[in-house]
């Protein structure tokens, strides 16, 4: 129902340290009309130009709060709100390539009242900004 919101526009990016890309990062929303904490969000994956990002390669920044994506689940104390754009940060050496990337998002969320999980997937053609 929200997929068209998961993929923030303008947000993919490299990001560069001490002069060099070492990662990008892209904005997302949660597909789901209510916020969860953390620990329910199971899995949020980032595929660009057909390569899924490693999860151990991955992290997730809510309102400042920067978490391994293989450590969400025994994250507790946070939540992740409704309409929240969340960074997920990617490390990738070198970054990406300027230009537009096929990039898709699928997120698994475990919702309490569901008998499966929920989630989403969106996919869009997005460019790297500066």
């Amino acid at each position: 129902m929200f997929e068209k919101y998961v993929i923030v526009p303008g947000t993919l990016r490299n990001v560069v340290e001490s002069g060099r890309a070492t990662a990008y990062e892209l904005g997302v929303r949660m597909p789901y009309y209510r916020g969860l904490g953390l620990s329910m969000v199971e899995d949020v994956s980032v595929t660009v130009d057909g390569v899924r990002a490693e999860p151990a390669a991955t992290t997730f920044t809510v309102h400042g709060n920067s978490y391994p994506l293989t450590a969400m689940g025994e994250v507790v104390d946070d939540r992740w709100e409704l309409g929240e754009v969340a960074t997920v940060r990617v490390e990738h050496p070198g970054g990406l390539a300027a230009g537009v990337h096929d990039v898709e998002v699928s997120q698994r969320l475990r919702i309490s009242y569901m008998p499966v999980p929920g989630g989403g997937r969106a996919r869009a053609e997005v460019e790297l900004s500066a």
